[in-house]
């Protein structure tokens, strides 16, 4: 079976052609809705084969341009398709065949992930216009996080808030469950896993189960990100919606694409950027001082949440990359037993702690699609 894995970001789009676990190609669109987005297709080996640029309105025509240019280097058609999707709210989380009404239940949990769901929407009607007799399956990041003990769970709210769906769902469980597989859960012990890039989350794993997690029931929640605010006192909400003539649809621009590290830097929500610029740019200095300090305490927390910790995995674009970034954390982390080797931490290598660190460092490379590949089989083979 050969699976098309889609995987929608807020303004990116990646495609991955898998042939059982062995990834056959993949086309990365960058910068949907801007002024011009980067197309880029790899070999199996990774190797880039084609580079482009294209004005790409929304991500129903990033699919179209991302099958263009892999059925155009003569990769073969797909069996199958297999779609990311961040959340399917209160009731949906297990991987299924995309039908109508599946469809229908997707557009109503929107509200959920605003910045995600109408992406991956609008990926799923791309595939059927394209490929009307394609079989097609859902992959939550939600399922990853289901079985959370109530613990961590519930929010402190009134019940029938709860029973509403309004609780903690989790996210980037795609990415967690990739890292579970590569590593294995007795390997991982009791660790937490940080996946860092625009959007970042932290997962506290026991068992090679998720226990808690950072984001809540919408992927704005937990520490600061690229332009996301992560959690915030809930009065400054409320005094925006009393006092600076805020509404709904204002607040979800300023929690979602206002805040975070654009906000604080005042240029760019781009780690690369920021760190370039962080000898000479004060506010540059600071969004990356505060993303790090943010995720430093947020591994404590999850550590106290598992009653200690044996590994810490770093994962996603700014996870696998930043060497900087994830020293900087590390290096407020000794008192769990963390201890970084600076030659191997620059230069990406799998395991970065020292000899001996009584709590192992890793970083793993994010392979959402792989996953998606493997619960699209197992479906469409049920």
């Amino acid at each position: 079976m050969i699976v098309l894995c889609v995987n929608s970001g807020s303004s990116s789009l990646k495609l991955a052609l898998y042939r059982d676990e062995a990834r056959l190609a993949s086309c990365g669109v960058a910068g949907i809705g801007a002024a011009r987005a980067q197309v880029r297709v790899r070999g199996s080996d990774g190797a880039a084969l084609h580079e482009d640029e294209a004005r790409v309105a929304d991500h129903a025509q990033a699919v179209h341009i991302g099958l263009d240019a892999l059925l155009g280097h003569d990769f073969p058609r797909p069996d199958a398709a297999g779609h990311r999707m961040v959340h399917g709210g209160p009731h949906v989380h297990e991987p299924r065949r995309i039908d109508a009404a599946l469809v229908a239940t997707l557009r109503q949990a929107a509200p959920f992930a605003p910045l995600h769901l109408p992406a991956a929407l609008l990926g799923i009607e791309a595939v059927s216009a394209r490929l009307p007799q394609l079989p097609q399956v859902a992959c939550f990041d939600t399922h990853f996080h289901w079985g959370m003990p109530e613990i961590a769970r519930r929010l402190p709210l009134p019940r029938e808030l709860h029973e509403a769906g309004v609780l903690k769902y989790g996210f980037h469980g795609l990415s967690y469950e990739s890292v579970v597989a590569e590593l294995g859960a007795q390997t991982l012990g009791r660790a937490v896993i940080a996946h860092l890039g625009n959007g970042s989350s932290m997962v506290a794993v026991r068992d090679g189960r998720s226990v808690d997690t950072t984001m809540g029931m919408t992927p704005a929640g937990g520490f600061m990100m690229g332009t996301r605010s992560g959690d915030l006192d809930p009065g400054v909400l409320v005094h925006l919606l009393d006092t600076k003539g805020y509404d709904a649809r204002g607040l979800e621009q300023l929690v979602d694409r206002r805040s975070g590290l654009l906000a604080i830097s005042e240029r760019t929500s781009d780690m690369r950027e920021l760190l370039a610029a962080r000898p000479s740019d004060a506010r540059a200095r600071l969004a990356v001082d505060m993303f790090c300090y943010q995720a430093r305490k947020t591994i404590g927390a999850l550590a106290a949440s598992l009653g200690g910790i044996d590994s810490l995995v770093f994962t996603g674009g700014i996870g696998e990359h930043a060497t900087v970034v994830r020293e900087e954390i590390c290096a407020g982390l000794t008192h769990l037993g963390v201890q970084l080797e600076r030659a191997r931490n620059d230069s990406n290598a799998p395991l970065i702690s020292s000899d001996g660190s009584p709590c192992i460092v890793r970083v793993v490379a994010a392979n959402e699609e792989s996953i998606i590949a493997r619960h699209t089989r197992e479906v469409l083979r049920t």
